[in-house]
């Protein structure tokens, strides 16, 4: 990673180039996709034996084919070569494609338009694995999430804007045509200019081959992301993320039009509603987050996402909406309806809810993947992605023959996405276990952090933490982005079970730490130590006697020496409790008791495993609470 001067991202010469390629990029895109879908979708354009409503799934299916069958390629060319110089050349192609997008709109060529599709998403295709990737070659660790997240807003404020202005271009009598034309050819010129201005950087795998059989490559890099179970599992929750949302773009102009009886900038302010709330979902994600992975935002994400598809569902067409004859639903008649609101919201909060499922996702696929196979991860993940959506497409299709409402088909999406949601966090108790970490830490605590800088970011770690209450570990698993396994005397802790709490190494409750078991536990936390995880070994303040504290330290000192690993103090405080007992005034206990009472979390300098000792651990407990 480079370095650079702490400033706003958006400011930052490390980023901004970068942010405005990929914007006007996303830009263009949608101008040409929400033009192209209103003019089939109103002007009742047909092909072959596809009607207008087919047909607009069928667009999403062309724009997202190039993923599917060139993503491989993409990823190995983005590794084996400058990522810079490949956005440079790619934005070269997107000024030629954005001129046979401008011929189909002047000559009314459907043909040439679909065309135009097609190649617009071969560019997405081989710039997708470099906007990804990059990211942690131009940022610190500390800066990923909020570079992933202005990535995730800037791309649906584009979509916003490409879509308002491609709706409104096209909607102009007589000249719409050329004006969206105009549009495309300008915004693949500034793009062009902008790629020029990112930061160059160095191949990372210069030696790799390319074959030039991409079934083949295509094949190897779903194996390399299946090969990591947590990178694997984000990826198909992206997956399935583009896959619900490709549907619901793709059901908006015939929900409008056929079924809402609305006209054609109805349609672009639902899209432009979608496209703001992934936006802000994405920022307050980022925000929520506190510069590290959080994957316990990506379950609430899920569960909107159902709810507000559900209440599409139980909305139907309301009756506030209905026209006389002939008339035609506007966008002032929708915004002065309470059943118009409702379905604003709807679309809004869905939105929101998937900015807070998707950006953990793609923030844990970059952290957990290999740096060398980064860009080949992404291509993998564009190729599952591109196969959702057009698994999505070929759905939508199949229901519109059978005749399925549009309302019908949004409880189908929210059935389905429970569904999928609960797969992957039945597969992976991380998501659940982090999510009630979250709220414990961030709503039901007031948490301050002394010497965070001494969190080791990666590789693996040892931790020796002391607790003020049983639920407190919930603070650390909190404030780490990676999953942290706990090892802590069974009952005593209260560990919650949330189906698979990732990490926990049981041990039985015993106030003696026997040779057979610290050498069991030893052993099982040098296998994860080995793979570059991290074990933290916990015990609650003034509740241990004198020989549960000796056993705990001896088991520390064992790991620790056997791993060759520094031990990291950590200890929690409750001013709250303290003053507490300090007026002899009974603490409140259990889980929900105490809502909003004080922690405060210390990390301490590492203890190296040569100079570890009980006493020296002990020692730097006392500076910690001395430093508060």
């Amino acid at each position: 990673m480079m370095d650079g001067a702490t400033k706003p991202l958006l400011r930052d010469r490390r980023y901004w180039p970068l942010f405005w390629t990929q914007f006007l990029g996303a830009f263009n895109d949608n101008v040409l996709k929400n033009a192209l879908v209103i003019l089939i979708a109103f002007k009742e354009h047909t092909l072959w034996f596809f009607s207008s409503s087919q047909m607009v799934a069928l667009c999403a299916g062309i724009f997202i084919l190039p993923f599917f069958l060139f993503s491989a390629t993409a990823g190995q060319l983005a590794d084996k070569y400058s990522k810079p110089r490949i956005v440079f050349w790619i934005k070269v192609a997107e000024i030629v494609i954005a001129g046979t997008g401008a011929y189909g709109f002047v000559r009314d060529e459907i043909g040439f338009l679909l065309a135009a599709l097609f190649l617009m998403g071969f560019h997405s295709t081989f710039f997708g694995p470099v906007k990804y990737s990059i990211l942690p070659q131009l940022l610190r660790q500390e800066e990923l999430v909020s570079g992933t997240a202005f990535v995730e807003m800037g791309t649906f404020v584009a979509i916003l804007l490409g879509t308002l202005l491609g709706g409104i271009l096209i909607a102009v009598q007589g000249t719409g045509p050329w004006l969206v034309g105009m549009a495309v050819l300008a915004l693949a010129a500034l793009g062009c200019v902008a790629s020029t201005r990112i930061v160059p950087l160095p191949p990372v795998a210069p030696s790799l081959r390319i074959p030039a059989d991409p079934v083949r490559p295509t094949v190897e890099i779903v194996k390399l992301v299946a090969k990591n179970r947590s990178v694997f599992l984000a990826v198909l929750g992206i997956s399935w993320f583009w896959c619900l949302g490709a549907a619901c773009l793709s059901l908006l102009p015939p929900y409008c039009k056929e079924f809402l009886n609305a006209e054609e900038l109805v349609v672009t302010l639902f899209l432009a509603l979608f496209s703001v709330g992934v936006g802000t979902g994405s920022l307050l994600c980022g925000s929520l987050s506190f510069k590290k992975l959080e994957l316990g935002l990506v379950p609430p994400g899920a569960l909107g996402l159902s709810l507000f598809a559900l209440d599409l569902f139980l909305a139907g067409r309301p009756e506030s909406l209905a026209v006389h004859a002939g008339g035609q639903v506007t966008v002032p008649m929708l915004l002065s309806t309470a059943g118009g609101w409702r379905l604003v919201m709807d679309f809004f909060f869905f939105s929101v809810a998937g900015g807070f499922f998707i950006v953990p996702l793609y923030t844990g696929m970059q952290q957990r993947s290999d740096e060398r196979e980064r860009s080949r991860v992404v291509a993998g993940n564009n190729i599952l992605n591109a196969l959702a959506m057009v698994l999505s497409a070929l759905m939508l299709i199949g229901l519109f023959h059978l005749n399925f409402t549009i309302p019908r088909i949004f409880l189908i999406l929210a059935v389905m996405n429970a569904a999928a949601a609960s797969c992957i966090f039945a597969a992976d108790g991380e998501f659940l276990s982090r999510c009630i970490c979250w709220t414990y830490a961030h709503i039901m605590r007031r948490v301050g952090v002394v010497g965070a800088g001494n969190i080791p970011a990666e590789g693996p770690a040892l931790l020796a933490c002391s607790l003020c209450t049983p639920r407190d570990w919930m603070l650390l698993a909190s404030s780490w982005g990676r999953p942290v396994h706990f090892v802590t005397p069974d009952g005593r802790f209260g560990v919650p079970s949330v189906g698979g709490l990732p990490g926990k190494i049981p041990r039985r409750r015993s106030a003696e730490w026997n040779r057979e078991e610290v050498e069991g536990l030893a052993a099982r936390a040098l296998e994860i130590t080995g793979k570059g995880g991290v074990v933290c070994v916990l015990r609650e303040k003034e509740r241990n006697g004198a020989e549960e504290s000796a056993g705990w330290l001896r088991w520390i000192g064992e790991i620790a020496r056997k791993g060759g690993l520094p031990v990291i103090p950590v200890s929690v405080d409750c001013p709250d409790a303290r003053d507490r007992r300090e007026e002899g005034v009974e603490s409140p206990e259990g889980f929900f008791k105490g809502l909003g009472s004080r922690r405060l979390m210390a990390f301490g300098e590492g203890i190296a495993a040569c100079e570890f000792s009980g006493g020296r651990l002990l020692e730097s407990f006392e500076k910690l609470g001395a430093r508060r």
